[in-house]
């Protein structure tokens, strides 16, 4: 008798679990084709010409006098340089970049009531000083499309506006850039641009942010943890979270991420699966997608790094280090601004 049960269990067994392999499957099947109904939608609302050609890498970090700032860290463990004011010659960059005819895609999302707060402002003062001289195009990815301000841009500047889900979690809507950025970027921007750039809204260009920032793949120091000692960087530390690390390089800000379409793809897809298999498991990285970030730049070391003078927060009172302030964290109130 036992072991007519038994056979009878694990009959049922066998049955559950070809049940559970046929609906993972269909759920796969279903998130690749709502995947490509997406990325298809973007194609049509952003009407870029896909038979541009996206011009070639230009790499001038050669150049770079690494011993322009001795009292900063100006080089990586792995060679990989950090930028900060006087390593570089701007008009060299700029002539190299023109001359090869690079095309910078700019994306930035403005969800809720980030747009009205934030939007403008980084729009306008990016055309004072972001890639000043080259093509360069906005993404704005925005529930509110009928908001997006009208800015006067100059010749080979454009903006293109893409609606996008609000979600009900500024969490969430921090981390599911990842996922539209993968899909931009497979549909539309690797056939027309050489170069990408990420940023959050809350942000002001104050001074030149440009060319030689380019590189194949590129993080930020975070300003607030670039001076200290590394048991005291935020890293995820939760085992059960696919960002958790133990040990780390540096910290690096989520707030800009750059490169070339490839690399930048790369990241966003690594960080898109795991924020999804992390919330599979009922488990959120301590500081969302910057956690997923900085375990991507871990395993795949950035090729270059901006120095905080590409993002500073002016609450910081030591400044001996930043000669130039490019970027400045906008001031938040998040208490009216996040979605809860």
């Amino acid at each position: 008798m036992y072991s007519i049960f038994s056979s009878m269990s694990n009959h049922r067994g066998r049955i559950a679990g070809v049940f559970i392999c046929i609906l993972f499957l269909a759920t796969g099947f279903i998130s690749l084709y709502s995947r490509r109904l997406s990325a298809t939608a973007l194609i049509k609302e952003l009407h870029v010409p896909r038979e541009a050609t996206p011009a070639s890498i230009i790499d001038l970090d050669g150049k770079l006098n690494f011993g322009a700032r001795p009292g900063v860290q100006t080089q990586t463990s792995w060679n990989a340089p950090i930028v900060w004011e006087l390593m570089f010659d701007e008009n060299l960059y700029d002539r190299k970049h023109k001359e090869a005819h690079t095309a910078v895609a700019l994306t930035v999302f403005a969800v809720g009531r980030y747009l009205e707060a934030y939007l403008n402002t980084f729009l306008t003062s990016a055309e004072e000083h972001f890639m000043l001289g080259l093509p360069v195009t906005y993404f704005v990815f925005t529930d509110l499309p009928g908001k997006v301000p009208q800015i006067t841009l100059a010749p080979q500047r454009n903006i293109r506006v893409v609606k996008v889900e609000k979600h009900s979690r500024w969490q969430d809507i921090s981390m599911m850039r990842m996922k539209t950025i993968s899909e931009v970027i497979d549909k539309v921007l690797q056939h027309n641009f050489t170069y990408i750039f990420c940023f959050d809204v809350d942000q002001i260009f104050k001074g030149r942010f440009g060319s030689e920032a380019l590189g194949e793949s590129v993080a930020l120091l975070h300003a607030h943890y670039y001076k200290l000692p590394k048991y005291r960087f935020t890293y995820d530390r939760n085992p059960k979270s696919k960002a958790c690390m133990t040990e780390g390089d540096y910290y690096y800000h989520a707030a800009i991420f750059g490169g070339t379409c490839e690399k930048v793809k790369a990241l966003a897809d690594y960080c898109y699966v795991n924020i999804m298999e992390d919330k599979m498991n009922n488990v959120e990285a301590l500081w969302h997608d910057e956690s997923h970030l900085n375990k991507y730049f871990w395993l795949n070391k950035p090729t270059k790094l901006l120095s905080p003078e590409y993002c500073w927060d002016n609450f910081i009172g030591d400044t001996k280090d930043i000669l130039i302030k490019r970027l400045i964290w906008a001031p938040k109130d998040y208490e009216k601004l996040r979605t809860r």
